[in-house]
């Protein structure tokens, strides 16, 4: 247990050892040596000076030259156990020890360098010194102390006002904070915000691509809708009605990647906000706050993709309510350079048998695959369209939203609460309340040492 305390570098060791036994087998001395080999920190004290064998003295070891030590040996002389039990005051002891070292024979010439009163001077000038040379490096680790105190206590934040105003105030600003968190994420200031080009920019094309448009305008079943639009008359010259069910029904594969692209910029959004509210260190002071403001914002997101989804189903269902004309009128043009049309054929000199054959070949597998390819690369040109037109949509009606007015709805219900409910937001954590107020105790008691040493004019 006194080694634990002695080892400490800056620990003074009073090394007590009686006057009437060997130094050398010193229990005091040995322990001190070997905590401190050069005897820096080590007073040696010799006791019980009245009690030795007559004819000897401890002079040796009072003037150095039986063990030596960087600081002077001091001898005392304590209160007999006769003093203890008659309950002598220490006054009266410290007078006596006085007087038997000016009229010792062998420590009379010491008497000004011994006794009890002369070691607590000693110690205490000693003492002294060595704070007097620590002192820059503990007001160095005071005011480092300090700083890190006041930092964690503004990291946690300072104590919630009282009054409605600043409840209000506080409450807002902890929703700036995380708005603005949550917009570097979109923005780029923080990670979050590219995923979103990811959806657009990779699973929008790939879901488009894995749409089974082939299937759909098959050779088969080209000819079964083409078929069936004309019910029980055949098309005269081109199958618009044919042609169109083709084109809608392709265009309604659409729908389903751009659905997709929207819940997959929602999902992300959502992420982002919990994301941004864990990184808002002030909101995690406000456990009630904190859920409140999660799903207002949540709540807001959903509005946001209701409306996505409806805007962008629009944009492929107005692909289907009004076909490009102008790419139906180029084809029979275009068709005519490569000496097939799909209008009807001509037969030339009215030889009937020219005119069966070409009727024939006109609902043969040739005419439905010129048809399925005319949709397919109307089809394509659709989807290039989409491809930009998606995205534009999302972006305006989800991310673009978010930025603008993500917390416009929870701001609104805020600005109607009372204090009483606006205190309900603002209740912190009872573990938290108790770190701050231990914090500020340390903090107070850290200030007032500081001031305390500044105080003191230290004069020599």
């Amino acid at each position: 247990m006194v080694r634990s305390f002695i080892e400490k570098p800056n620990c003074i060791i009073l090394a007590i050892s009686p006057a009437n036994q060997d130094i050398a087998t010193s229990d005091a001395m040995k322990i001190s040596r070997e905590v401190d080999p050069t005897g820096e920190r080590t007073f040696g004290v010799l006791t019980k000076l009245d009690l030795m064998d007559q004819g000897t003295n401890a002079l040796d070891v009072l003037e150095g030259r039986a063990y030596r030590l960087q600081h002077p040996w001091v001898g005392v002389v304590n209160r007999s156990q006769a003093d203890i039990n008659r309950n002598a005051d220490m006054i009266a002891a410290r007078r006596r020890e006085r007087e038997y070292f000016a009229t010792s024979p062998d420590y009379s010439h010491l008497a000004s360098k011994m006794g009890s009163e002369y070691l607590a001077t000693l110690l205490s000038l000693h003492l002294e010194s060595v704070i007097r040379a620590q002192i820059p490096s503990i007001t160095s680790l005071i005011n480092k102390t300090a700083e890190e105190l006041e930092a964690e206590m503004e990291r946690i934040g300072r104590p919630v006002a009282v009054d409605e105003g600043a409840k209000l105030y506080t409450i807002l600003e902890l929703c700036r904070s995380f708005d603005r968190i949550f917009k570097e994420h979109l923005d780029g200031g923080r990670p979050g915000g590219e995923r979103i080009y990811g959806v657009f920019d990779n699973q929008l094309p790939a879901a488009l691509r894995k749409l089974p448009i082939d299937r759909h305008i098959s050779i088969q079943n080209v000819k079964k809708i083409v078929s069936e639009a004309d019910g029980y008359q055949p098309h005269l010259i081109a199958p618009e009605k044919g042609y169109r069910r083709l084109i809608e029904v392709a265009i309604g594969h659409f729908k389903g990647p751009a659905e997709a692209s929207v819940d997959a910029v929602h999902h992300i959004l959502k992420e982002i906000v919990r994301k941004s509210i864990g990184e808002a260190e002030d909101l995690r002071r406000f456990p009630t706050l904190k859920a409140e403001l999660a799903a207002a914002s949540f709540e807001a997101l959903e509005r946001f993709r209701e409306e996505s989804k409806k805007t962008t189903l629009r944009l492929v269902d107005m692909e289907s309510a009004y076909l490009t004309v102008e790419f139906f009128r180029k084809l029979p043009q275009e068709v005519e350079k490569g000496g097939n049309s799909t209008a009807a054929p001509t037969v030339k000199g009215g030889n009937p048998a020219a005119a069966a054959a070409s009727t024939v070949d006109r609902y043969g597998e040739g005419y439905y695959r010129r048809i399925a390819s005319n949709v397919s690369s109307y089809i394509s040109m659709v989807m290039e369209t989409l491809k930009i037109s998606i995205p534009k949509s999302v972006v305006y009606c989800q991310v673009r939203e978010s930025k603008l007015s993500l917390l416009n709805h929870f701001y609104t219900q805020v600005g109607r609460k009372e204090g009483k409910d606006l205190g309900k937001l603002l209740d912190e954590d009872p573990a938290l309340m108790e770190q701050r107020q231990q914090m500020a105790k340390k903090l107070e008691l850290y200030r007032a040492a500081r001031q305390e040493i500044e105080s003191v004019a230290w004069s020599r």
